[in-house]
């Protein structure tokens, strides 16, 4: 089998910030494997890799999604809530080299639901995300005039003051963060109105947003995400693959492939808000920098605000294959490179894959009990001789399993299972610390609280402020 390229990252933000992590002893947890039992796939990787080249079967050309491919299903901001999620529970900042093995890796964030990159260490571990007059709120950006904007946070660089830099590589993330701070102050004023003491206050409103957020994980994300039938049989029979255990660690399968899966969700162009045109997701959307006025996100068109009198633009299906922009990704985000791979998202998740030693998709649902794909399903052609590296894999199986509504079973059952054993094992979650709690802020449908529920009350989606 031949070599992957040394040197590539895990995750895409600004070079100078990963190379400034690299090889330092980050604390934070592992990184292990679902199927340890399983083989690497063996594939060619520079053909592999090839997979993901520009102007290869991966590279969706056109400079507006294809109506076939829209998939009002799912919202087009749950992309943007999927990475959301996945800066929160992971981050490995390391060079891959060939062959890594997992317990090399180091995973700098704890795995858990946590909202670790909103909050950081507190009002006192960082203090420079936290209002100065006002330390159980979080800081929001300043605009010209010295009022608030709807930006992040930044110094007089225009670098975001955030928990996780990777929030800040493209506007929908970044404007995402802002809902999260907004959310959260507005429940710092909600509990100061239902009398909550001084001293309480801070605790009970990060508990109180986290909750909601585990909630909109666990209920719509999810829901969304696998399907209601696998997800109402892991609620009812158990997971079958992922354990946690008293030190849970994120499994490769899981962040190397399986959850990469929003990759392919994400569109050339978004309509930002009610007067914006249509804006590139590269170069239009990239982050690092302040947001211009009239560009903050009305989050009433990326989620299903009641109300609003329009339809929220709808995500990507998933497919083998992603939005040319992430083929060929800015230096920017990539830095300056002269191999044409380290542009394409991915090229880089394959190299990824190889470099782990993941197993092939077919093993994985093998090992599940799921009829595998074809090779004619997987579509890699008759030269092909190896079985299907698990991230292209999981898009195929969505594609041909699910016509690219949601995840197949193999894809579906790995992110599910995490994500709920996450919550599962950690006891400042809902589902331990207090097993019986609802929401119990302002939703629109009864006993449901959503995303969009989330984003108006915060303030951000075109309406009155319940």
């Amino acid at each position: 089998m031949k070599e992957t390229p040394v040197g590539v990252h895990s995750c895409v933000i600004n070079p100078r910030l990963k190379d400034a992590q690299a090889g330092r002893d980050l604390p934070g947890s592992k990184y292990g494997r679902m199927f340890p039992g399983l083989p690497p796939c063996e594939v060619d990787v520079e053909r592999a890799v090839g997979l993901g080249r520009a102007a290869s079967r991966m590279d969706a050309t056109l400079p507006v999604v294809d109506g076939a491919l829209e998939n009002p299903r799912i919202p087009a901001g749950f992309a943007a809530l999927g990475q959301f999620i996945a800066h929160d529970i992971t981050a490995d900042r390391s060079l891959l080299a060939p062959h890594a093995t997992p317990e090399s890796l180091r995973n700098s964030r704890a795995p858990r639901l946590d909202l670790e990159c909103v909050y950081g260490d507190g009002p006192v571990g960082n203090p420079f995300l936290y209002d100065r007059d006002d330390p159980d709120k979080l800081l929001l950006g300043a605009d010209a005039a010295g009022g608030t904007a709807d930006d992040l946070p930044r110094n007089h660089q225009g670098t975001a003051l955030v928990g996780d830099p990777r929030n800040d590589v493209h506007l929908l993330i970044s404007q995402l963060h802002v809902a999260f701070l907004k959310f959260h102050n507005r429940v710092v004023d909600h509990l100061r109105g239902a009398g909550v003491p001084d001293e309480d206050v801070f605790d009970a409103a990060r508990r109180l947003v986290r909750w909601h957020y585990e909630w909109v994980v666990a209920h719509e994300f999810l829901t969304l995400t696998v399907g209601e039938e696998l997800l109402a049989d892991i609620e009812a029979n158990g997971r079958k693959f992922y354990e946690p255990g008293e030190k849970p660690a994120i499994p490769v399968e899981f962040s190397d492939a399986a959850y990469r899966f929003g990759h392919s969700q994400i569109t050339p162009t978004y309509r930002l808000n009610d007067a914006s045109d249509p804006a590139t997701i590269f170069p239009d959307c990239l982050g690092g920098r302040p947001v211009e006025a009239g560009r903050a996100i009305d989050w009433s068109w990326f989620f299903d605000v009641g109300g609003s009198g329009h339809a929220p633009q709808p995500s990507r299906k998933l497919v083998a294959s992603l939005t040319h922009a992430l083929i060929d990704l800015p230096e920017q985000i990539v830095g300056h490179t002269e191999i044409p791979e380290h542009h394409s998202l991915a090229s880089r998740d394959l190299q990824r894959g190889a470099a782990l030693g993941l197993p092939s998709g077919e093993a994985v649902a093998r090992m599940m009990g799921v009829e595998p794909l074809t090779a004619e399903e997987c579509g890699l052609g008759a030269g092909w001789a190896a079985e299907t590296p698990l991230w292209y894999y999981v898009f195929k199986e969505a594609e041909v399993r699910a016509a690219g509504e949601h995840l197949g079973p193999v894809g579906g059952r790995i992110v599910a299972e995490v994500l709920l054993g996450l919550l599962e094992a950690d006891p400042d979650s809902y589902k331990n610390a207090e097993p019986g709690w609802r929401p119990e802020l302002p939703f629109s449908r009864p006993g449901h609280f959503s995303m969009a529920d989330l984003v108006v009350f915060a303030g951000g989606a075109g309406e009155t402020v319940p």
